[in-house]
């Protein structure tokens, strides 16, 4: 697909042209990374997708894709795949996340296997689809909350993040029940953030929550209740 060539191509020139050498190898060593890195920073990753995203448009969702996964299983330097990640991400491109896009979305999860791109992906990508297409959303999250795959279970628990007034919280229980008592760091800190994140918003469930979930982690339960104890102050 040209379109999806083109605007591959001009994100690794740009990236290229932004490389900063001395940088890289300390980004490399904070994200424990064997991907290597340019040295780039990550709101101009930022800047730099949503510059080819409008130099070069993609004239429908397969381009779109094909773009993301060329992007991501070419990449050579980790700032590639944060690319793909934004390219994902694009708000006009939000209509063309929807559930036939989950093989997609899942590969990204599994291979990228890290916080610096899962993060990303499920709060607005699995956030999107789950405004935009709640039922197969919320079984796929079920599902996805269930897996043997630590990140796809992280996914689930922070896919309602931007969520605030919508959030769904019997969506929210069950996509955190299977990991409270997981042993998992990644987990521990997911739960706590997005307990955290929606208690701007009901603070009186997360209490709620919390004091019903006795085997909630020390961590989680610090992180669920940040907001909730500075407002009592």
């Amino acid at each position: 697909m040209p379109a999806a060539t083109d605007i591959r191509h001009a994100i690794g020139a740009a990236l290229r042209a932004a490389a900063d050498p001395d940088r890289a190898p300390q980004q490399q060593a904070y994200m424990k990374s064997q991907m290597p890195f340019l040295g780039v920073v990550v709101p101009q990753c930022r800047r730099i997708a949503a510059a080819a995203f409008r130099a070069h448009p993609l004239p429908d969702a397969d381009s779109w894709e094909a773009a993301i996964l060329g992007l991501w299983r070419q990449a050579a330097f980790r700032e590639e795949r944060y690319a793909a990640v934004e390219l994902l991400n694009q708000p006009r491109c939000s209509r063309w996340i929807e559930p036939r896009r989950v093989p997609m979305i899942e590969e990204l999860v599994v291979t990228g296997a890290w916080w610096d791109y899962v993060d990303a992906i499920a709060g607005r990508a699995m956030g999107t689809m789950l405004v935009g297409h709640p039922q197969p959303t919320k079984s796929l999250l079920r599902g996805w909350a269930r897996s043997d795959n630590v990140w796809k279970r992280r996914t689930a628990i922070l896919a309602q993040l931007r969520s605030k007034q919508a959030t769904d919280r019997k969506l929210l229980t069950d996509v955190i029940e299977p990991s409270i008592d997981e042993q998992e760091l990644f987990l521990r800190k997911g739960i706590g953030w997005a307990l955290r994140e929606f208690s701007k918003t009901d603070p009186e469930w997360v209490l709620e929550f919390v004091d019903a979930h006795g085997s909630l982690s020390v961590l989680s339960r610090r992180e669920a209740l940040k907001h909730v104890e500075r407002g009592r102050r």
